[in-house]
């Protein structure tokens, strides 16, 4: 009968069996129908799920509980998840369809393999204990035999013993003689349970024998052992033999660690290996291994040596773990001083790390062996010393450059040779500036990208040491410009610059050099600079945030935009001092009471121009060409000489000393009406506005000389026809002739007021003497060509 003809109470009852026994957690702690939990006073809503769910106690609870309408709704509800689980049973049927189908399918066909299995089990039995039965019939037929050649076997064994036990001495004696102290110490210790067994009695002579020739090579050990010649490892193998034969090595353990430490000295890098050092690079990403040099391969040998002796004596004297720690240590240590020494001279990168893989395979080689050493943690310390110590070298020798580079103004001068173009100096410091430190980025940045275990953990620390380096480096690049300007010297060495030697001008234009090279620093090496940083050497960290970034372009811009300004106004002032002393000889020399008519211009006016036209070939070769402004229309200074000339020609043309007097009052209230000339402005990197601001301070040097003097007639004419002289080439040298034009006239009305009788040259005669000097300046040029 199917399941459609069975009623419907029986038929939803073996559902809810079924679906409870699948999603009942236990089935077997479900309680029954006699416990005190299946009654119906305790009966819940949630109990039709259980395993013993009784209806009829369900229902009676349902009508105790419930009224007509809960009643109803509780009977839609079920009748809903009737209706669901009936659907899930039906889905469960249909997914699980083919798995059903297949696992009839798997039951027959093992039905059908099974067949026939049971009768090929019963042949290979038989077939099994055949084999057995032959088998034992073969050992039972040779038994004996083997039996008979086991007993030979050991027979053999024993005399081959006996006979290694005779031969022993003569063995011992074939050692020592070939110095084979290994196999020695082996045969003997091999044979001493036999000596010890039978050494008073069978075997007495080959005992004695082979412990006369063992006390020979004991003592040949010992020999070895403190020998200066033999290797460290060769001192070590005959420490662990002497061991081995029980000889008491303790109390030669001072003199063996000894001994070890004095080897240290022939494992120091020398400078001439590391120069050739070259290890094979480890390095999986590059396909070139580098070839061993000759000393780095005997370096390395002897390392693995040391090595190999420190493993021994760890054997040997188990307590010296702390001495044999401090002497690895020391090794490390040299190394690192010798790589300290190395890098004060101009090594490159590559050079530098080539020594570092050096040692840093050597700290491997013996991290092996003595590990409790900790190695690689006491290198990597002393590699940031080394590490510093070549960032301050490289720094060092950039700064060395740049200085060579701008001596070569005094070295040429004192050398007697031809005169040094700055403007080559200034090219050539530029370049040391910019492109060196180019290369020195490029340098750092080659150790950065080095993938070398030692200076993986240091990446950071490079990067604070290179922004540290270059922020220190430019300040002390300052403070070098400073000291090659002279701005560090006493006032009574600065008196001294305004000599008149040839090496004065070289270090003026020294000076105008490092005012312009301070430009160039600020305006294209710092950015260039910083762009490179950002790019290569951007993060570090390692010195911490609290103290700020390691390198600020910023501040090093300000610093070199004062420096430049700072010599830039040093370079005007000592031009100006020569031209004062030239101006201070020519006013304290002569005698102006009794001074004589003027017959030409005097010789200070051409040393006066020879001066500024130096000047002027100086600042072209460095400074670039400004726009030349005149302000000659529009000047104060050209208003304040129309108003001030028409009285000073008056005065000029009294005839008497006493007109010339109420002359000089007249003056004194020009000037309170006279509009103020701009005379000192802020100077630029220009040829114009250097030369300008020299004229200008040259001038109000002359003035001033002028006023410390009394003149004559003669001397007041002398002081019109020079100062009348200069007008013409000085407006041609300056940028502002306005303010020369006031200048000039100051000087000549300071000379009137200092005169005893201010009576000035006559026109006519004024222009046939500047005209005569003019001639006689043409006729001396092409003499001179």
């Amino acid at each position: 009968m199917g399941v459609d003809d069975l009623p419907m109470d029986d038929k939803a009852k073996r559902m809810r069996d079924l679906l409870s026994s699948f999603y009942s957690p236990d089935p077997s702690i479900s309680p029954s129908p006699d416990s005190p939990s299946a009654r119906p006073q305790q009966i819940t809503l949630d109990d039709i799920n259980s395993t013993s769910f009784d209806p009829d106690h369900y229902m009676n609870f349902l009508v105790e509980k419930s009224n007509l309408e809960g009643l109803l709704q509780r009977h839609v509800e079920m009748a809903a998840e009737i209706k669901n689980l009936d659907t899930d049973l039906q889905m469960l049927v249909y997914e699980n369809y083919n798995k059903f189908i297949s696992a009839t399918d798997t039951i027959k066909r093992m039905k059908t393999n099974i067949v026939g299995m049971e009768s090929n089990m019963e042949g290979l039995l038989e077939k099994i204990m055949s084999v057995q039965s032959r088998s034992d019939g073969v050992n039972t037929l040779l038994f004996e035999k083997r039996e008979h050649i086991e007993k030979l076997h050991r027979t053999y064994n024993l005399l081959r013993k006996v006979q290694f036990i005779f031969d022993l001495p003569v063995r011992l004696g074939k050692c020592i003689k070939s110095e084979a102290y290994a196999d020695a110490v082996r045969f003997y210790i091999g044979a001493m349970p036999i000596f010890k067994a039978y050494g008073d009695s069978s075997f007495q002579d080959c005992k004695q024998a082979s412990e006369e020739a063992m006390a020979i090579i004991i003592k040949n050990l010992q020999g070895k052992l403190f020998s200066d010649s033999e290797s460290i490892q060769a001192r070590a193998e005959a420490a662990v033999l002497l061991k081995q034969l029980d000889f008491p090595v303790e109390s030669l353990k001072a003199r063996l660690l000894e001994k070890l430490a004095q080897s240290l000295a022939d494992l120091q890098l020398k400078t001439k290996e590391l120069s050739n050092a070259s290890v094979d690079s480890k390095d999986s990403s590059k396909e070139e291994s580098i070839p061993c040099s000759a000393p780095a391969a005997a370096h390395e040998a002897s390392v693995r040596e040391f090595a190999e002796a420190l493993r021994a004596y760890c054997v040997i004297f188990p307590d010296s773990e702390n001495q044999l720690v401090k002497l690895a240590q020391d090794l490390v240590t040299k190394h690192f001083e010798t790589t300290g020494e190395y890098v004060k001279e101009r090594i490159c990168s590559a050079e530098l790390l080539r020594v570092l893989r050096v040692i840093w395979k050597d700290v491997l080689l013996m991290d092996e062996v003595l590990h409790e050493a900790a190695l690689p943690d006491y290198s990597l310390e002393a590699a940031k010393v080394a590490v510093k110590q070549y960032v301050a070298s490289r720094f060092s020798h950039l700064l060395h450059d740049i200085s060579d580079a701008l001596t070569k103004v005094h070295g040429r001068q004192k050398d007697g040779g031809k005169e040094y173009s700055l403007q080559v100096v200034l090219e050539t410091s530029k370049k040391a500036v910019l492109q060196g430190s180019m290369d020195v980025l490029l340098d750092f940045r080659q150790i950065l990208e080095d993938n070398l275990e030692l200076l993986v953990n240091l990446k950071d620390l490079i990067i604070d040491l290179v922004q540290e380096g270059f922020q220190d480096f430019f300040r002390a690049l300052d403070d070098h410009f400073l000291l090659l300007s002279g701005r560090n010297i006493s006032p009574s060495q600065d008196q001294g610059l305004t000599e008149g030697t040839q090496g004065d001008k070289a270090f003026a234009g020294l000076v105008l050099v490092l005012a312009q090279l301070s430009v160039f620093i600020e305006q294209t090496a710092i950015p260039r600079i910083t762009e490179e940083i950002a790019a290569s050497f951007s993060g570090g960290g390692v010195r911490g945030y609290e103290n700020g970034p390691a390198f600020v372009p910023g501040e090093i811009c300000r610093i070199f935009r004062s420096a430049g300004e700072k010599f830039l106004n040093l370079h005007i002032k000592m031009r100006t001092q020569r031209i004062s002393l030239l101006l201070k000889k020519r006013f304290t020399a002569p005698n102006w009471i009794k001074h004589k008519e003027p017959r030409e211009v005097h010789m200070f006016v051409d040393l006066f121009l020879q001066e500024l036209g130096a000047i002027g070939r100086e600042v072209k070769q460095i400074l670039p060409q400004g726009l030349r402004r005149h302000r000659r229309n529009d000047s104060n200074g050209s208003t304040a000489s129309s108003r001030s000339n028409p009285l000073r020609e008056e005065k000029l043309t009294q005839s008497n000393t006493q007109r010339a007097r109420s002359q000089l009052l007249e003056t004194h209230l020009a000037k309170l009406f006279k509009q103020k000339v701009e005379i000192f402005t802020k100077v630029e990197y220009t040829q114009e506005s250097v030369v300008s601001t020299i004229v200008k301070l040259s001038l109000k040097s002359l003035q001033e000389f002028v006023r410390l003097q009394t003149f004559n007639r003669s001397g007041f004419q002398q002081i019109q026809l020079d100062i009348q002289f200069l007008r013409t080439p000085l407006k041609e040298t300056v940028e502002d002739d306005a303010a020369v034009d006031f200048l000039l006239d100051e000087v000549i009305v300071g000379a009137s007021e200092r005169c005893l009788d201010p009576i000035p040259l006559e026109p006519p005669i004024l222009d046939k003497l500047i005209q005569a000097k003019l001639a006689k300046t043409r006729d001396q040029i092409p003499s001179a060509s």
